[in-house]
């Protein structure tokens, strides 16, 4: 097995980076005045999964890395519950796909973090 140079090397980073990509289509056609509501909101979201799975590459120390990760996990509920959100209120008339995205980002992410934390004992 080859070390991983980058995050760009990490598949739970190339799969929360397609998933940002898909959330931005997903999100072009809902209405205007959500342009800095809803949309914003749901984009900052999605984008701080692979931001913070980038950033918790880098970090030396098994804490800081799990932090950083373990904030990819947040942003990642609140993205499921703003995809339920814009689901409810009409803009969007399927999310399964994106809720299947998330879910599977999550369970990577949580075993990433738990393969950190057993290489600390």
């Amino acid at each position: 097995m080859s070390k991983i140079e980058n995050f760009r090397g990490l598949e739970v980073w190339q799969k929360a980076h397609q998933l940002v990509l898909e959330v931005y289509m997903a999100t072009k056609s809902f209405p205007a005045d959500e342009k800095y509501g809803l949309v914003s909101q749901i984009r900052r979201a999605a984008v701080s999964v692979p931001g913070n799975i980038a950033e918790g590459f880098k970090r030396r120390g098994q804490a800081d890395k799990t932090r950083f990760y373990n904030t990819g996990e947040r942003s990642l509920e609140e993205l499921k519950y703003y995809l339920i959100l814009s689901k409810d209120l009409g803009y969007v008339a399927n999310i399964e796909q994106l809720m299947t995205d998330t879910e599977t980002i999550s369970r990577m992410l949580y075993r990433l973090i738990e393969s950190i934390n057993n290489s600390r004992r």
